[in-house]
């Protein structure tokens, strides 16, 4: 049993998987203190689908939510003002994307690459499997690595350490919402797929991700592109050679000519919330970013199992609005998930044919 256990959800960033994000409400009671936001997790059976990760790190900074958006009194006060009325300055609703758009296969040289445009932020997501030794601790599973670098000209955060350090902090982000906790449990992405020699060779999946424009929502963007790229990924067929001994590494031969089509039926999809005022939006802008209070992002899987969820923002939020979200964002990644699936099928069918 777990009881008693606090956590401040100002700096909080942790994975969670259950059977159903909704049971989240029968499995979580929630409980107020002096301090702003505290979580307390009582009487959850530890045999129960219902695993946390819990970092000292806080979610993605301030660099994210479009600081640097210079804004009159008066423009702020339309973007909240139509936020509050369900008409935002684009035209949208609240829960609404702006157009999504996918190339695959933009990266020759990679087993797997794709570009995803949201609205005017664009992105592109590169795969690289290359041989390697599995981890002691986890002989039975390969490695995936998440790097993501923002361009100087995406934005003018990106220029010197800004950029760096937003770099850094998205590659966490990812690989805390597609890969679950450091045992695995919650991940999207099945690193025992990678295994060839069990303890002795896997795949290693370099994952690559580019801001080439940065106009809000770089996380959810980077997702997409990322769960589009490994749709994309051809793995070489290998053929052990020989058997070898213990001590010994197994020779094997790489095929140029068969590929085993990476499995991304588990891949999440990731949903950030932004709160602005008292309501909150999906997709947000930069200009929108830069009056928000606090935002969630939940990676939700096509079973409707939360893999993985980060807070970002300063401000406080009431126990009962974080089920809220996480409750519309599993409603919202369902749209998110068949939106994406029917524009990678039309970008592989295009690929195919040029």
């Amino acid at each position: 049993m777990l009881s008693g256990f606090n956590v401040i959800l100002s700096t909080i960033s942790f994975s969670i998987e259950t059977e159903e994000a909704e049971s989240l409400k029968q499995q979580v009671s929630f409980t107020t203190t002096t301090i702003p936001t505290a979580l307390l997790f009582s009487g959850i059976p530890f045999e129960k689908a219902c695993q946390l990760r819990v970092k000292g790190e806080g979610g993605l900074s301030a660099a994210t939510a479009g600081t640097m958006v210079g804004l009159s009194l008066g423009e702020k006060h339309f973007i909240r003002g139509g936020i509050a009325q369900d008409l935002r300055t684009d035209g949208r609703k609240r829960l609404t994307y702006r157009p999504i758009s996918v190339e695959t296969g933009v990266i020759p040289q990679a087993n797997g690459s794709a570009r995803v445009r949201m609205g005017t932020t664009d992105v592109i997501a590169s795969v690289k499997a290359e041989l390697g030794k599995p981890d002691l601790l986890q002989s039975d599973k390969g490695r995936v690595i998440i790097n993501v670098d923002c361009s100087p000209t995406a934005a003018p955060i990106f220029e010197g350490r800004g950029g760096e350090e937003l770099s850094t902090e998205l590659s966490v982000a990812l690989q805390r919402c597609l890969l679950g906790s450091k045992s695995g449990t919650g991940a999207g992405i099945n690193r025992s797929s990678l295994m060839v020699v069990e303890g002795k060779l896997c795949w290693d999946l370099y994952i690559d991700g580019l801001v080439v424009s940065s106009d809000g929502n770089l996380l959810d963007a980077l997702g997409a592109a990322i769960k589009a790229a490994l749709s994309n990924t051809g793995i070489p067929k290998v053929h052990v050679a020989t058997a070898a001994s213990a001590d010994e590494q197994p020779e094997v031969d790489i095929s140029d000519e068969e590929f085993l089509q990476f499995d991304t039926s588990g891949i999440p999809v990731i949903v950030t919330l932004t709160k602005v005022g008292r309501h909150y939006i999906v997709d947000a802008t930069s200009e929108e970013e830069s009056q928000m209070s606090s935002a969630i992002s939940v990676s939700v899987n096509r079973n409707g199992h939360i893999c993985g969820l980060t807070k970002r923002g300063g401000a406080g939020l009431d126990p009962s609005v974080i089920l809220d979200m996480i409750s519309v964002s599993k409603h919202v990644s369902e749209q998110l998930m068949n939106k994406l699936d029917s524009e990678i099928s039309a970008a592989e069918a295009d690929e195919t044919e040029s």
